[in-house]
């Protein structure tokens, strides 16, 4: 089999204006960046936005393991696959981070023959969308620190100062730092900090906002620091969101590329969801609906982060319905939850994934929390056996879900026919009740322990001195009633990497709380992750490289 980066570069890719054009989509509504990738334009919202409708499909997955889930490369195959029934669909899509793609993770344009290309392109820097909302965040940061040295005329509080810097790649030394060192022109000495761009707010309030209107709205809505009273300092009062919003005029926009097949996709925004919202823009997802009868989305990580955060925050927010629940396991993955070591998955281990399908019961129990209908898929691998594949089809039958092998990484859409079968027979015979787990009004506390303990299924919730004297001074200034982003590390349902499969009754601990105003949720981090990730010993970006052609290699 060819490498990922070998298929994507041998991919037949079609001129973009006749890949929209399968929507309906004329010319002269894109905005070309070259041949292959285009910006979908405001006439073509204005054209469509009282249009019916289609069907919004999400795609989850089991927390993910080192064996691989494919979460990404299922919504591709299966966006491949109706394509190949003839169905009108498009795929809706994050864009991937420079963070993962040069650390550990790698990229996130699929795999195999369920790709979405220009595959480089994707995984660097794209239509520079990750560029201008980083250049919006430090922007902010150097309007807030200008205005304290020019004479701080908003008595800001510089022990105060929430709004840090940020950058889209890992760089663990940035996380905590001093500014201002130097003479008295150079500024006022203070500790600062960096997170990584996908966690910043802007990338959270650009991907919700509607309508460049909101979007000047939220920005305007961000809280940079607190005044020596204690009052919210605003990036209005410093009057930046202006120069700000300028900066992501076209940023906003969502963009439309092409898979190995040829079938549309929409890849717009990029939040991490295991750090914040997980989910593609607002604005690709509603234009999706508007434009195809099926809207294919994914929302980051395993269902207990990307999915819960797609109800619960964006549904919510944005009015969004979703129709029915893709779940991607692996038998390789639920193995690992079962205790084999990585090395030895190939193995068929009956024991081992009894034990590690409870990981893949409890999403299936929290995917029906939300009233929505589920279909489990296995992405296949050559070392499942058929008593492997038995099983997990008869446990999760038992349990009222359509199940189908998926086999696109291999096959393309030719390899997701069953799956789109059965999501089409779930659309077509079970009706979505879709429902928030929680009441927005509900106390924070509260929210943080519904999502602990009936997502997660912890014991108890504990806070950090720090955390509750940020909760009761968030709800003495008006944002109790805001949805939770709950930060939490991805490999498990617990705060604890190391607990696999299917833990219950932990005690998890919030460390840290605090306000996006301007997205429009309170932000819990539990345990110790981190908002600026690190790069690991032998980083991805050690085997990359371009040759005298222009050529790259090592992408994956």
């Amino acid at each position: 089999m060819k490498t990922d980066i070998e298929i994507a570069q041998e991919a037949v890719m079609k001129p973009i204006q006749d890949v929209a054009a399968q929507l309906d989509i004329p010319a002269d509504e894109l905005e070309f960046y070259g041949k292959y990738k285009a910006k979908l334009s405001d006439e073509l919202w204005d054209r469509v936005k009282d249009k019916p409708d289609g069907k919004l499909i999400l795609v989850t997955a089991i927390n993910p393991t080192p064996a691989g889930e494919g979460k990404t490369t299922t919504t591709v195959g299966l966006g491949q696959a109706f394509a190949k029934l003839g169905k009108k669909a498009v795929i809706a899509l994050r864009e991937p981070s420079l963070g993962p793609c040069f650390g550990i993770k790698g990229g996130a344009a699929g795999g195999g023959y369920a790709q979405v290309v220009p595959m480089e392109d994707l995984n660097l820097h794209f239509t520079g969308d990750f560029h201008a909302i980083t250049s919006a965040n430090n922007l902010l940061a150097a309007m807030l620190d200008n205005h304290i040295k020019q004479g701080n005329a908003l008595n800001i509080d510089t022990n105060q100062i929430v709004w840090k810097r940020c950058m889209d790649m890992n760089d663990r030394v940035l996380r905590n730092i001093v500014v201002g060192l130097g003479r008295p022109v150079d500024g006022v000495v203070r500790e600062d900090h960096f997170i990584i761009s996908v966690a910043s707010e802007i990338m959270a309030i650009l991907c919700l906002a509607d309508n460049m209107k909101d979007l000047k709205e939220r920005l305007g809505r961000i809280i940079v620091a607190y005044n020596y009273d204690g009052e919210p300092v605003y990036a209005k009062d410093i009057h930046a969101v202006g120069s700000m919003a300028a900066l992501l005029k076209d940023a906003i926009k969502p963009n439309i590329i092409q898979t190995v097949e040829n079938t549309p996709a929409l890849v717009h925004g990029g939040p991490f969801a295991n750090i914040a919202h997980g989910c593609n823009s607002v604005r690709a997802t509603k234009t999706g609906l508007k434009i195809a009868d099926y809207c294919i989305t994914e929302a980051g990580f395993g269902a207990d982060l990307g999915a819960e955060k797609f109800m619960d925050i964006k549904c919510r927010m944005a009015g969004l319905k979703p129709d029915a629940v893709v779940l991607v396991a692996t038998v390789r993955a639920l193995k690992y939850n079962g205790g084999v070591a990585k090395e030895d998955l190939g193995a068929e281990n009956l024991d081992a994934l009894k034990k590690g399908i409870a990981n893949l019961k409890k999403h299936i129990e929290n995917v029906s929390k939300f009233g929505v209908p589920c279909v489990v898929t296995l992405n296949r691998f050559v070392s499942d056996t058929d008593a492997e594949l038995s099983f997990v089809k008869e446990f999760c039958e038992e349990r009222g879900c359509d199940f189908a092998l998926s086999e696109v990484w291999e096959h393309g859409g030719e390899g997701g026919i069953a799956l789109a079968e059965k999501v089409l027979n779930t659309l077509e015979n079970k009706e979505s009740h879709y429902a928030p787990l929680y009441q927005a009004e509900q106390p924070i506390k509260e929210k943080i322990e519904t999502i602990a303990k009936e997502i997660y299924g912890a014991g108890s919730v504990s806070y950090s001195p720090a955390a509750s004297q940020a909760i009761t001074r968030l709800e003495k200034l008006g944002y109790g009633k805001l949805p939770i982003c709950m930060a939490k590390n991805q490999y498990s349902l617990s705060d604890d990497p190391k607990l696999l499969g299917c833990p219950k009754d932990f005690p998890i601990n919030i460390r840290e709380v605090y306000v996006s105003a301007g997205a429009g949720f309170v932000v819990a981090i539990t345990g110790t992750v981190m908002t600026m990730p690190g790069l690991p010993k032998h980083p991805a970006a050690e085997g990359i490289d371009v040759n005298e052609d222009g050529v790259i290699t090592g992408l994956f």
